[in-house]
C-alpha cells in the first residue's frame, strides 16, 4: 500500500485534512477487497471481506457526485485523482496476486459450478464485479477454458484469463482424519 501510494502521489503536497481523508479512502479498499464467498449458497454473491471483521458488513461509500463545494472542488479532485490512481494500480496488482502463473505442467483445478468469480473489468472502488459460475464448458481434453457467469445484466460466456477466481472456503471435516478440504 505504502508502494503504491508514494507512486501515486509523486511530488504531491497535501495537508493534514487531505492526507486524512486519502488515508481513509484507501482504507476503505483495502478493506473492501473480496477474501472468498460468505456461504456456499451459489446465488448468494456476497463476498466475505476484511470489512466483515471490522464493522460486521461489507463497507459501502457514498455518492461523489455532490459532495464538492465549489471552494474546495479543485483539492477535492485532487483527492478523486488520486483515490482513481491508487484503485487502478492497487486492483489489478491485487487481482494478478489472487491468479498466480502456474507452470503448464503442474494440473490446475478446473473452474466448478457455483465458484464465485471477480470479473477483471469494470470494477470500481469499493464495487467488486462478482458472477457465480452457472456452467462450466469443457474442451476436448477435459480442461476448462470458457463458462457461462451469471450477472445483473444476464448470462455470458467468458474464458478463464478474463476472471479471478475467489478462493473456496475450506472446512475441517473429522470424518476424512482433520484434513481441509474445499466446500
Amino acid at each position: 500500500m505504502k508502494k503504491i501510494l508514494l507512486k501515486v502521489a509523486k511530488t504531491r503536497v497535501l495537508n493534514f485534512e487531505e492526507l486524512t481523508t486519502l488515508m481513509t479512502q484507501i482504507e476503505a479498499i483495502l478493506n473492501s477487497r473480496p477474501l472468498c464467498p460468505l456461504s456456499v449458497d451459489p446465488n448468494d454473491i456476497q463476498p466475505l471481506t476484511p470489512g466483515h471483521f471490522m464493522v460486521g458488513s461489507s463497507l459501502l461509500s457514498f455518492s461523489e457526485e455532490n459532495a464538492a463545494v465549489s471552494s474546495l472542488s479543485s483539492r477535492w479532485n485532487v483527492l478523486k485523482d488520486l483515490k482513481a490512481k491508487f484503485w487502478s494500480s492497487w486492483s489489478l496488482k491485487y487481482l494478478s496476486g489472487l491468479q498466480p502463473r502456474r507452470r503448464w505442467i503442474f494440473p490446475q483445478p478446473n473452474l466448478q459450478e457455483g465458484q464465485l468469480v471477480i470479473l477483471k473489468d469494470g470494477n470500481k472502488p469499493l464495487q467488486w464485479n462478482l458472477a457465480p459460475i452457472c456452467k462450466v464448458i469443457p474442451s476436448e481434453d477435459g480442461l476448462v477454458r470458457v463458462f457461462e457467469a451469471k450477472t445483473a445484466a444476464g448470462v455470458f460466456r467468458r474464458a478463464i484469463s478474463k476472471v479471478v477466481p475467489l478462493p473456496l472456503p475450506e472446512v475441517e471435516q473429522p470424518s476424512n482424519g482433520g484434513r481441509k478440504v474445499p466446500v
